[in-house]
């Protein structure tokens, strides 16, 4: 791929992904300057920005105390993602979270390709099939098993199942996919169409450790790629790990860019 067909690609993302397509369920959404402060169920805040409107240095100090105070204002409120984007022009803005309490995560590439080269067959194991998944206790499993893949606890598995059943009741378009071995779930991810736009994002992808190296999670990729398609989305993005990260460049995928993850609690 070449960087004009990247930077195609990372244009879409900007204009079409950063903005409210990007927070489904939100319980609410309060714009500072460029800023969307999103409430989540569960205690859950989020700042997220098509960009940063040119802020300098200043600026960025004036928008993070802003939105942090804003956060702190509500005790519902126990911890705060913000997402930052590689490609943003945000002078300083690593250096102003760390002074107001935030820790970055590990950075996650962000990577777009077309459904169509990942809806390919892939041949499973002896013993494990793919499903769509809707019942509470099939998702109850499946965040049990994610829990374990990604070392969360209990009350993190748990945390997760409610804020899924909450997204499926809402009938917004999201979907649950699991891979099993003798009716255990053993890999899982999700898919979110993005209404009005080209693209649906895959996410949640986890697989136990003993299962991967399998090509079970490229099926459960072509699973949701094939349902993207018939949503009609031609274009898949996520944010991936460096385990994912090299499974969706094998399909034609590109990375776009990185999103770092900094994250505050009360």
């Amino acid at each position: 791929m070449t960087d004009d067909d990247r930077g195609r690609l990372l244009a879409a993302y900007d204009e079409q992904l950063r903005t409210d397509a990007e927070t489904p369920g939100a319980l609410s959404v309060v714009v500072l300057g460029p800023l969307r402060l999103v409430t989540f169920a569960g205690g859950r805040g989020f700042v997220t920005y098509r960009d940063l409107g040119g802020a300098d240095a200043d600026e960025i100090v004036r928008l993070v105390g802003a939105a942090v105070a804003r956060f702190e204002a509500d005790p519902a409120i126990t911890r705060v993602e913000w997402k930052t984007r590689s490609h943003d022009h945000a002078p300083g803005l690593h250096q102003v979270l760390l002074d107001h309490g935030f820790s970055p995560e590990e950075p996650e590439s962000i990577m777009i390709g077309e459904a169509e080269r990942l809806a390919v067959d892939v041949p499973l194991p002896d013993g494990v099939s793919l499903r769509r998944i809707e019942e509470e206790a099939d998702v109850r499993a499946m965040c049990a098993m994610s829990a374990r893949a990604f070392g969360d606890s209990e009350d993190e598995a748990a945390e997760m199942s409610d804020a899924l059943l909450r997204r499926l009741a809402l009938d917004d378009g999201m979907e649950l996919w699991v891979a099993e071995a003798d009716g255990r779930v053993v890999s899982a991810g999700r898919l979110e169409p993005v209404a009005g736009t080209d693209f649906a994002g895959i996410w949640g992808g986890s697989t136990l450790e003993e299962w991967r190296g399998r090509g079970i999670y490229r099926a459960l990729t072509a699973a949701r790629a094939s349902s993207a398609l018939r949503a009609g989305k031609a274009l898949i993005h996520s944010d991936s790990t460096e385990y994912s990260r090299p499974i969706l460049e094998r399909y034609g995928f590109s990375k776009v860019s990185t999103t770092t993850p900094y994250e505050w609690r009360r």
